[in-house]
């Protein structure tokens, strides 16, 4: 078995129970240090998500965290925008994905840097 593996498993699958996007650290994983092609590596993680999502719906529905009134809409636009997501980048390519997915990880961290979040006070 795979150490660096398991342990970006086991980081992904963490984050990602968070809500916080545990797909950042996977396709990071799979592209970098398993040297796996972009597109697959956004497939192999839109797998990976399933039963982590299943899972934390469950308990943060038993949680009575989840405003379904909010959620529902939302969910189904994120389908539309999914479907409408893996035809684009059908068309862009893996390379022009990559760069837009680097680059929306390096505005994330800039931002988490450098903007005041009024909740976290």
């Amino acid at each position: 078995m795979n150490i660096a593996a398991l342990l970006a498993g086991l980081l992904s699958g963490i984050i990602g129970g968070m809500g916080l996007g545990g797909g950042a650290v996977l396709i990071i994983y799979l592209t970098v240090f398993n040297d796996t092609p972009q597109l697959k590596a956004q497939g192999i993680n839109l797998l990976f998500f399933i039963p982590i999502a299943i899972t934390a719906v469950i308990i943060y529905a038993a949680k009575k965290q989840i405003k379904w009134r909010v959620t529902l809409p939302l969910a189904a636009g994120g389908t539309l925008g999914a479907v409408g997501g893996f035809f684009l980048t059908d068309i862009i390519g893996g390379s022009l994905t990559a760069r837009l997915f680097g680059g929306f990880l390096i505005l994330l961290g800039i931002k988490e840097i450098f903007i005041k979040d009024k909740n976290k006070s």
